[in-house]
């Protein structure tokens, strides 16, 4: 299960996200927003990222103007590593070296081919582990203690 979250910046591009997890077989839950109306992207970004967080779902898509804010926010849940991405590789080497568990786009800042690419590298790859998951680690216990 997939969470999405998005503010009203990103209708077009939940859509678009949307055919890529249909596409790929992968059942998604939808924290966002389905109104064009302002709304506050902190609120789907918890919301989604709490899920990640708590294991009902596996990984986690969120999406605002820029993907900086929804980013941010979702971060501040205990357990995720949010990468903000707006091509492909990073998403990729996101999953790969860094265990992210949710990524964030931007609606304003990539089109719809570059979305569907980042989407289907951060869905398809998977953690390398090895000297990675020492890094992992650290950025864990940062998260426990604030230190290291």
């Amino acid at each position: 299960m997939i969470a999405l979250g998005n503010d009203h910046t990103a209708l077009q591009m939940k859509r678009w996200v949307i055919e890529v997890l249909d596409e790929l077989g992968l059942a998604y839950e939808d924290f966002g927003t389905n109104s064009g109306e302002s709304c506050d992207y902190p609120v789907p970004a918890r919301l989604a990222a709490e899920a990640v967080a708590e294991g009902r779902c596996e990984l986690g898509i969120l999406i605002c103007g820029t993907g900086v804010g929804i980013g941010l926010a979702a971060n501040k849940v205990k357990g995720i590593r949010c990468a903000m991405v707006s091509e492909p590789y990073s998403a990729m080497m996101a999953r790969r070296h860094n265990d992210a568990n949710m990524i964030s786009i931007g609606a304003r800042v990539i089109g719809e081919e570059t979305a569907k690419m980042i989407v289907r590298a951060f869905l398809t790859e998977g953690f390398e582990g090895g000297r990675h998951q020492r890094r992992v680690d650290q950025i864990t216990q940062i998260e426990k203690d604030n230190l290291l």
